[in-house]
């Protein structure tokens, strides 16, 4: 057997968690680095496999991309020589998308293939595409290679209003219109931190980029140089994974680094369970294990609201709680992979229809009225989970199948652990650290 968690679950984890850089920020900031004009450094890089995977992707275009120590990474853009994405590597991570910028920006024409990632639903490329094209890049795709080929012949300039936000859509818009002669306007964009920081990062470095709520206003610039490193923040889906665990486990677990304007919406949630929740600094919250737990209702929106990558940790949560909960997800329309492997352990969880008005409007992803969705589950909390062999299908569910083995007495085993890897650093060692006993074979 390769690739698998061992767990002996059942433990109380107790203890104290300083969360890792953020993986959302961190591969943004490695590949907008791709502009600048010399080598760049970037501070509290997270050692994950999607950050290696895009560090590889790096190096196989010619550029300079490596950790100098633990969590220091240094780029260079500058050298790069080929302008075509590696399928293979490309094609496993979604983040690989954005390299258009940097290679438009520096050869004018470029190939990339159909992003990668995990498989969450028909995520809404057009949209990214229509962006593209609006600003004066030529893009198509060629569905027998895979490959979307672009090209652009002047600066990008003008206007793209998201018909619904897109976080990697917005990103990849700015890194387009950060260099170059003119005004480009982003309208209904998306409203999350590492976007806010992405643009620090720019505007540190020289760019002239300002956000108006959800408009974002950029005058383009000869050249970015950067003054000195960047920190990446830290990383606030990794908080609420171990926020969770210590609930889940009737633990006790201080999460030191995180923002309490980055998780608000968790934490009003997860008071309202009866948990503890205590602010004990300006970035360290502690979460513990209260009693029996109230039964609380979710639904998933952008961000400022409840984070659809929180939901499958909250799922877990839910199966102990003192009666039923019902969780709707309105951003992706595949992102229940998880509840057949809880079921595995026990777990009662049933989809269920809800009503809603305008679905179109309602759900953030491209829906289609023809089709028949699983949007809602309801969670019987109260009913013992018991241990198992459960398989992880995606990054998030990854953590909800360890964070439910974690919380039951006996052996579990946990396939594909590569796959939770490619978000959280250290996850053995940190849980290890709170007296979890868990290994990685």
């Amino acid at each position: 057997m390769e690739d698998a968690l061992i767990i002996h679950g059942g433990t109380v984890l107790k203890g104290d968690v300083v969360l890792s850089g953020a993986k959302n920020l961190a591969l943004k900031v490695i590949i907008a680095a791709l502009l600048f004009e010399h080598e760049v450094i970037i501070e509290n890089v997270p050692r994950i496999n999607d950050v290696y995977e895009v560090l590889h992707l790096i190096e196989t275009l010619g550029g300079k991309a490596e950790f100098t120590d633990k969590n220091t990474v240094h780029i260079d853009g500058t050298i790069m020589k080929e302008k075509t994405v590696d399928m293979l590597h490309g094609s496993k991570v979604r983040v690989s998308f954005m390299l258009f910028a940097p290679l438009l920006h520096k050869f004018k024409t470029c190939n990339v293939p159909n992003p990668g990632g995990c498989r969450l639903g028909a995520r809404p490329i057009d949209r990214i595409v229509q962006g593209m094209q609006k600003l004066g890049v030529t893009i198509e795709y060629n569905s027998n290679s895979g490959y979307y080929h672009a090209s652009l012949e002047k600066d990008v300039s003008g206007s793209y209003t998201f018909a619904k936000p897109s976080h990697t859509g917005t990103e990849l818009l700015i890194m387009l219109a950060a260099i170059g002669k003119n005004k480009v306007a982003i309208h209904n964009a998306a409203l999350e931190p590492e976007i806010d920081e992405l643009i620090h990062f720019l505007n540190q470095s020289g760019a002239n980029i300002k956000r108006d709520n959800s408009s974002i206003l950029i005058e383009g610039v000869t050249s970015l140089k950067q003054q000195k490193p960047f920190r990446i923040m830290a990383d606030r889906i990794e908080a609420v994974t171990f926020a969770t665990l210590a609930i889940a486990t009737k633990g006790d677990i201080t999460v030191h680094g995180v923002q309490e304007k980055f998780i608000s919406s968790l934490l009003d949630h997860m008071r309202k369970t009866g948990s503890i929740v205590e602010k004990k600094g300006d970035d360290v919250f502690r979460f513990a294990y209260n009693g029996k737990l109230k039964p609380v209702d979710i639904e998933t929106a952008p961000y400022p609201g409840f984070v659809t990558d929180w939901q499958p940790n909250w799922a877990v949560l839910m199966t102990f709680a003192d009666g039923a909960s019902l969780l709707h997800e309105r951003m992706f329309e595949n992102r229940f992979s998880y509840v057949s492997q809880l079921r595995k352990l026990g777990a009662k969880i049933e989809y269920v229809n809800v009503e809603v008005n305008k679905p179109a409007e309602f759900y953030q992803f491209n829906y289609d009225p023809s089709k028949s969705y699983k949007q809602a589950i309801r969670i019987q909390g109260g009913t013992d989970l018991h241990n198992g062999v459960v398989t992880i299908t995606d990054l998030r569910a990854g953590a909800t199948l360890a964070i439910a083995c974690l919380s039951v007495p006996g052996e579990s085993v946990v396939l594909g652990a590569s796959q939770l890897e490619r978000g959280y650093e250290d996850f053995v060692t940190k849980v290890e650290k709170l007296g979890g006993n868990i290994k990685k074979i």
